[in-house]
């Protein structure tokens, strides 16, 4: 199942191993810059380090990004740095903290006072020129937001989300340093590490499947079936570790050219409603869109396996059990209208029924 015509592009220029944040001092000239992280690197004296390694350079610390970017504050945070003429930007953290530096790496150079609203919300008609020099650095395995066009943004107050789509956003340059993710808990390894897993399926059961992207994603399922049970027993395995943010990586290239498909779709009402962590929002449907679709994704005997063990550390990971945590099955019930976006359910080749899928995904789990 391959798209006939298609192509692929990534400007982002990749540098992976321990001790790669050592080479930030060389990739960051000019006077002002600004680092976007949250309030735990800089409870942790991350921040302060980085301003001292980059001096002269005036790092200024904006740490108070939080879980999935909102287009309101992200206007507003638009609107209190516009006027500070940064010459690039650094952004340490996952996948939230990625793409609300992607957002501002265009809407900072931009002359609209409020452009998420204007673009997104009022639909207008924009190209977006210039980008500051974007420095990404994850700390998470799972969003591969280091490397692709798009960046996620939620209209809390609509419960909607949107995603900003632009060459423009590609980061300049990401630093893969897997021992920043060595302090990364339990649970938060667990949900990036199944938004990995769901990346690799959704550009697997994708309309814009290529060879290209077929590669990158069996190369991811194939570390990460090692490497996410391994991390979540010993996590200060950084040689794992290491393997984790590679098929996060690899599963951000396949995406970056089918986007997602059904399974993240089925999700942003699931988060933007009651909170679920996206990397778990976006996988509780994964074991039994894996079993509905395992026959038609390949006839390759090595990818089947690949797959198999995919099914098989899915149905390990009791997903419904961690959904359960935050929602009723009456309470998903009643969104399952709102659970079909075009731009992503779209993408998905077969045809579905949402309600009769989660009727028969839930009917017996989330009840006991």
């Amino acid at each position: 199942m391959y798209n006939a015509q298609w192509q692929y592009f990534n400007p982002v220029s990749i540098t992976s191993g321990a001790g790669t944040l050592d080479q930030l001092p060389t990739l960051v000239t000019g006077e002002r810059w600004l680092l976007l992280t949250s309030a735990g690197f800089t409870r942790r004296g991350i921040s302060s380090r980085l301003q001292s390694v980059l001096s002269p350079v005036q790092l200024n610390v904006h740490d108070q990004i939080q879980p999935n970017p909102d287009l309101d504050a992200l206007d507003t945070l638009t609107g209190q740095l516009q006027q500070e003429k940064f010459q690039g930007i650094i952004a340490l953290g996952g996948g939230s903290v990625l793409d609300a530096a992607k957002v501002l790496s265009v809407t900072l150079p931009c002359k609209m006072q409020t452009p998420l609203d204007s673009v997104l919300r009022q639909q207008q008609a924009y190209n977006w020129q210039d980008q500051l020099p974007l420095i990404v650095i994850p700390t998470t395995s799972g969003t591969g937001a280091e490397v692709t066009p798009f960046a996620t943004v939620w209209d809390m107050s609509a419960h909607k989300k949107y995603s900003l789509t632009t060459p423009r956003i590609y980061p300049t340059k990401a630093l893969l340093d897997p021992t920043l993710t060595l302090t990364l808990p339990y649970r938060e390894t667990l949900y990036t590490g199944l938004d990995t897993l769901s990346h690799a399926l959704e550009s697997l059961w994708n309309r814009h499947r290529s060879s290209l992207s077929e590669a990158f994603a069996f190369e991811s399922l194939l570390l990460a079936n090692k490497a996410l049970p391994a991390v979540l027993k010993h996590p200060d395995d950084l040689a794992m570790r290491g393997q984790m943010q590679q098929a996060s990586l690899l599963a951000g290239l396949a995406i970056s050219q089918t986007r997602t498909a059904i399974a993240h779709s089925i999700s942003y009402p699931v988060t933007s409603h009651f909170g679920v962590p996206h990397g778990l929002a976006c996988s509780f449907t994964l074991p039994r869109l894996l079993k509905q679709n395992l026959e038609r994704m390949t006839n390759n005997p090595v990818h089947l396996q690949i797959l198999r063990q995919t099914q098989t550390l899915l149905d390990s990971l009791d997903l419904l059990g961690e959904l359960k945590k935050y929602l009723t099955l009456d309470q998903l019930l009643k969104h399952t209208d709102s659970m079909l976006t075009p731009d992503r359910a779209g993408n998905y080749p077969y045809s579905f029924d949402t309600q009769d899928f989660l009727h028969a995904l839930t009917e017996t789990e989330l009840r006991k």
